[in-house]
């Protein structure tokens, strides 16, 4: 198969995005599929690796590093070139528009959702996200999204929920995966007190705030205590002034990740406070390293852990302090060993056997049950240019009545967390939402 990834706010510091879709891509191209990569960039650039090609498109930059492809009708006319089997979408934005490419050609689309926008978003606006009028507005919006693909891909129980009662094709759970032999446990490194560790985005809706707090709850309790944190993001300046005056030490994003995998083995816990993860690959990379870790209710993270990896704290202050404690008053050397065990059942190649499974059965069905007719011919941009009426033909059309509807308007938010504003609007006739569109959902000519 020819398999086409296309990811937005896709980088250097984009953590877990970039790191899923790297590695899937690498393990199609060693089972011996062709892998193709689109990513956003500064201009356009082709680069070929082992593990496939990548193609950077000109995109519009977001803050922070991040950068979108808003221009989706060049990132058709380059499917038009490259002839995929299957195209693999991680964004739930812009571009979910090439599903529409894919159904015209009869090619495979398989959507893999990375966050959950009915947790994150409110999660960033909790005033004007947080109303039963904006729940469903994203809810419709989901709808819309995965009403367009052939499959979507999901990665836990957590981030299945989103779906749940709605219309999807085929939904999948395929759980990610962790380098067993670069994040693995190392010779131990003596230290007083208790070393607890983040990885990850210094953004809102990681929570790192329930971090910092429970270290300032333990070290008032006597405890010795010190947390290193690993990663930059918005939140970080707000972070730096919560955390003055208490034993937390940042250390700003490590792009050397054996040298990560050390401090993280050099942990006696790592803390995962966020309550909307959809998985949480940095967790699982701590396990693989033996190191227990206490997750705050609420997320994915606490999936992960099983029986004995660590605890599923409540999200409180005193919740995360206690579950710290409650894992440390194991033997270090049981603790450890059941880390790695779990963290053993999450092997890349399992994941990357799932995935293939779900392209193959997309790549096969693909045609069989959405074939080029006539229709769908006439819609391409050769035959709109020869079928297109003239303004005349067009004003002699009846105007349609308006249509009652709950849709979405999406917005790039121009920060380092490329999050969507959701903008409930009220038609003055029916008295029912109405989305007004918005250009990066303007099909492209």
């Amino acid at each position: 198969m020819r398999i086409v990834q296309l990811a937005n706010a896709y980088s250097s510091t984009s953590g877990g995005l970039r790191t899923a879709v790297d590695r899937l891509g690498h393990g199609y191209a060693a089972a011996g599929h062709e892998r193709v990569l689109v990513v956003p960039g500064r201009e356009w650039a082709v680069r070929h690796t082992p593990a496939g090609m990548t193609v950077t498109v000109p995109s519009t930059k977001v803050g922070n590093g991040y950068r979108l492809i808003l221009r989706t009708g060049v990132v058709e006319r380059l499917l038009e070139r490259l002839r995929p089997d299957v195209i693999e979408v991680s964004d739930k934005y812009t571009l979910t528009a090439v599903a529409g490419w894919a159904e015209r050609n009869g090619v495979g689309a398989v959507l893999f959702s990375h966050e959950r926008l009915d947790a994150i978003i409110p999660a960033h606006m909790p005033r004007t996200c947080g109303s039963p009028a904006a729940k469903a507005a994203i809810r419709a919006w989901n709808q819309r999204v995965a009403t367009r693909f052939d499959a979507v891909v999901v990665t836990s129980q957590f981030a299945e929920h989103e779906f749940t009662g709605l219309k999807v094709r085929s939904l999948r759970r395929v759980p990610l995966g962790v380098d067993l032999e670069m994040f693995h446990p190392q010779e131990a490194v003596e230290h007083e007190g208790i070393r607890l560790a983040y990885a990850g985005r210094l953004s809102q809706e990681k929570n790192v705030g329930l971090a910092i707090a429970a270290v300032k709850e333990l070290a008032h309790a006597g405890h010795g205590v010190q947390l290193d944190v690993y990663g930059t993001g918005t939140a970080q300046a707000e972070l730096h002034r919560a955390a003055k005056g208490l034993p937390v030490v940042f250390h700003g994003h490590l792009a050397d990740r054996p040298l990560l995998a050390s401090r993280l083995a050099a942990a006696d816990v790592v803390l995962a406070p966020c309550l909307v993860e959809t998985f949480g690959l940095s967790v699982l990379e701590a396990l693989a390293c033996g190191t227990p870790v206490v997750a705050a209710s609420g997320g994915a993270s606490g999936e992960l852990l099983g029986g004995a990896a660590g605890a599923v704290a409540p999200p409180t202050v005193l919740g995360v302090a206690q579950g710290v404690l409650e894992v440390l008053s194991r033997p270090e050397p049981e603790r450890r060993a059941a880390a790695r065990l779990q963290a053993e059942l999450h092997p890349w190649s399992r994941s990357v056997e799932e995935m293939l499974d779900v392209h193959e059965y997309v790549a096969a069905s693909a045609g069989v049950r959405r074939p080029i007719t006539a229709k769908t011919k006439a819609r391409t941009k050769t035959e709109r240019v020869a079928n297109r009426k003239t303004e005349a033909e067009r004003a002699a059309e009846p105007k349609p009545e308006p249509k009652a509807n709950v849709k979405v308007k999406v917005k790039v938010k121009a920060n380092a967390n490329v999050t969507a504003k959701v903008k409930v609007k009220s038609d003055a006739r029916s008295r029912s939402p109405r989305r007004e569109p918005s250009r990066s959902e303007t099909p492209a000519a």
